[in-house]
């Protein structure tokens, strides 16, 4: 109660309203901006997570595997492995790509229809044409699947022909020769990341084999399972079903730099916003020590009535506490709103200021991301929480070492 009422107190009645608003809205900011942030961050990595291995599978075999028909079987018994979901051999390698508006560069990657239709991050985000066609014909055929901005590069569309040049695709007694071949396209397709939506093109595993001279091989066995973060686990199992002349990797090994420049990025984030809160919680000080100041009278009051020096750090640690704790509370709810609404919220930011705030060609991502993560929340919660308190401490302490004696002197 007697907490309640110096907080409320006006200034007159020597209250320190406006000190402990501003303490308030301190935390409260520091605490939304840390939440939104890290929900941010946390949304980036998993959409990267998800589209990046979606697209390009968990685990890898390579080596010996891959040569001649045990490349077959060998995908059988790995996909008969617990927790593998999908098993197809690929073949990916680069080519020039030629359309009436651009010539520029594209990887094209083989795979089977079957295998393709399987992907659901690329079948599932067909935006014109279908899936039908792919592998029919002699060889597997003539059609391919373009990514959606390299169709629109080219100047392609479902139905048009595209020109392919292979490197190295025709065999002579010289070595390999660039081979050039029209190809029809299919369909196109957008993932929402301009990293593979400029650049891919799908082509049946047969049609690639022979347009790039690999003959009857396979560059990998590209493997899925149900938990990618358990990837690493499950190289073992893989790689008896493969066989000993099976060499398997897994994305984490592929892409560690990316992935651990990610994981630095995050902690440093957290680390450098985590100061706002404790510089914000630092008010708290100020506002408690004016408060005791003008409040030493009635310190002397309490003490000479029979008041415990355990009771008035009580009273001034709770006013200094709730001030936290109604920050801490506050700073939750704006950065879970924030975080929940971030989608209307940058339409309503780009349309207001005519530009685009989050690039997609910069960021691979056609829009900002969040994901709450609720650990996190509790995490950043009971941080700010115990620097109030933290804070609140030293200031209720020295009310509480008050002599009244020296305390009324002066009245």
């Amino acid at each position: 109660m007697l907490a309640g009422r110096y907080l409320r107190a006006k200034r007159s009645q020597g209250g320190v309203a406006l000190i402990s608003v501003i303490s308030f809205i301190g935390i409260m900011l520091a605490v939304g901006v840390l939440i939104a942030t890290m929900s941010v961050m946390n949304g980036f990595r998993s959409e990267l997570l998800g589209r990046i291995l979606g697209f390009q599978g968990h685990l890898f075999v390579t080596g010996g595997v891959l040569d001649g028909p045990g490349r077959d079987g060998a995908a059988a018994r790995i996909l008969k492995v617990p927790g593998v979901t999908q098993a197809a051999p690929i073949i990916e390698a680069q080519a020039i790509a030629i359309g009436p508006s651009q010539i520029t560069g594209a990887l094209v990657r083989g795979i089977g229809p079957k295998d393709l239709a399987a992907t659901k991050l690329v079948a599932g985000n067909l935006t014109r044409g279908s899936l039908k066609d792919f592998g029919a014909g002699d060889y597997g055929g003539d059609v391919v699947i373009v990514g959606e901005r390299l169709a629109q590069m080219l100047g392609v569309g479902v139905g048009d022909t595209l020109t392919l040049i292979s490197p190295a695709g025709g065999a002579t007694a010289f070595g390999g020769t660039p081979l050039q071949k029209p190809y029809t396209v299919g369909a196109t397709f957008s993932i929402g990341m301009s990293q593979y939506d400029q650049a891919y093109i799908y082509m049946p595993l047969e049609q690639a084999q022979l347009f790039f001279g690999r003959e009857d091989t396979a560059d990998a066995i590209e493997v899925k399972v149900a938990d990618p973060d358990g990837a690493a686990a499950m190289r073992a199992p893989i790689t008896r079903a493969a066989g000993p002349a099976a060499v398997v990797t897994d994305w984490t090994q592929r892409d560690v730099a990316f992935w651990g420049a990610l994981a630095v990025e995050r902690t440093a984030m957290r680390l450098i916003l985590g100061m706002l809160i404790v510089i914000a919680a630092l008010n708290i000080i100020s506002g408690l020590v004016m408060l005791v100041k003008n409040k030493t009278r009635d310190i002397a009051i309490l003490r000479t009535m029979g008041a415990g020096q355990g009771s008035i750090l009580r009273i001034f640690f709770m006013a200094g506490a709730s001030i936290g704790g109604l920050g801490t509370f506050a700073g939750v709810v704006l950065g879970v709103l924030f975080s929940v609404y971030i989608g209307p919220i940058q339409s309503f930011v780009e349309w207001a200021s005519g530009t685009p705030v989050f690039a997609s060609d910069v960021y691979y991502l056609s829009r900002l991301p969040a994901k709450v993560d609720w650990a996190e929340v509790a995490g950043i919660s009971i941080f700010s929480l115990g620097m109030a308190c933290v804070w609140s401490l030293l200031p209720a302490w020295r009310a509480s070492r008050l002599d009244p004696v020296d305390a009324l002197r002066y009245e």
